[in-house]
């Protein structure tokens, strides 16, 4: 009798111990499914579709949206479900001499001609923990580059918010003969083909004197008619 007893319990513990490996390993391959990868290699401006080149200052800018859902998949957090659209920003700086990019400012400007800076931090936690504005916050901060930011009360995922600190576009200059790249995201809820007839007016970068150049705006159609060449 005591051995059965004893069996029935050595089962139980047999059976509780898988179960509990079982759980484990699920846990570990779901947190795995939700690490952040890493970003996309950034290329030369000129070879994407939607750039525009200032030949004489020697320095190109393009803007690759990553809005459809092969693209898309590398991210943890679905930006497009929160109407937000993540936008790869590489400038190439092809002179002599470093571009300074502290004054710089970007936005997107649709074809009704509303003007979208990019979000901060704050307002990217904000969104995908579906907390409002309180409304007393200073101007939204036209730069790429983010701001000291208040403490946000959030339910964003660990990982959301590694994506997110680690995906942003943070230069301050563009060495020589090299290029920075980064990613700045725009709110564009309620607009349903942002990208349609929209540009992106970028302004205030300056040579090592400097000297602003010239502005750059790029037009988003051509990332939409875009047809790659067939071999």
């Amino acid at each position: 009798m005591g051995d059965t007893k004893r069996d029935g319990r050595d089962r139980r513990t047999r059976l509780l111990a898988a179960a509990l490996m079982v759980t484990s390993a699920a846990c570990v391959f779901v947190f795995a499914e939700k690490q952040p990868q890493p970003l996309p290699k950034a290329f030369h401006a000129n070879t994407y579709p939607a750039h525009e080149a200032h030949e004489g200052e020697k320095v190109s800018i393009a803007a690759d949206p990553y809005d459809m859902p092969d693209k898309a998949a590398i991210f943890v957090v679905n930006y497009k479900a929160s109407g937000l659209l993540p936008l790869q920003f590489i400038i190439s700086n092809d002179g002599d001499q470093a571009i300074s990019l502290v004054d710089m400012q970007v936005e997107l400007i649709t074809a009704d001609r509303s003007k979208i800076p990019p979000a901060t931090v704050d307002d990217l936690y904000r969104r995908l923990s579906r907390q409002k504005r309180r409304g007393d916050e200073p101007a939204r901060n036209p730069l790429p580059v983010p701001l000291p930011r208040s403490k946000v009360k959030s339910t964003v995922s660990r990982e959301a918010q590694m994506e997110i600190e680690s995906m942003q576009f943070l230069a301050r200059a563009v060495e020589p003969h090299s290029l920075q790249s980064g990613f700045l995201i725009f709110d564009v809820q309620g607009i349903p083909n942002p990208l349609a007839g929209a540009r992106l007016y970028v302004h205030g970068l300056r040579d090592a004197d400097g000297k602003e150049l010239f502005y750059f705006e790029i037009p988003m159609e051509k990332y939409l008619t875009y047809r790659p060449g067939h071999p």
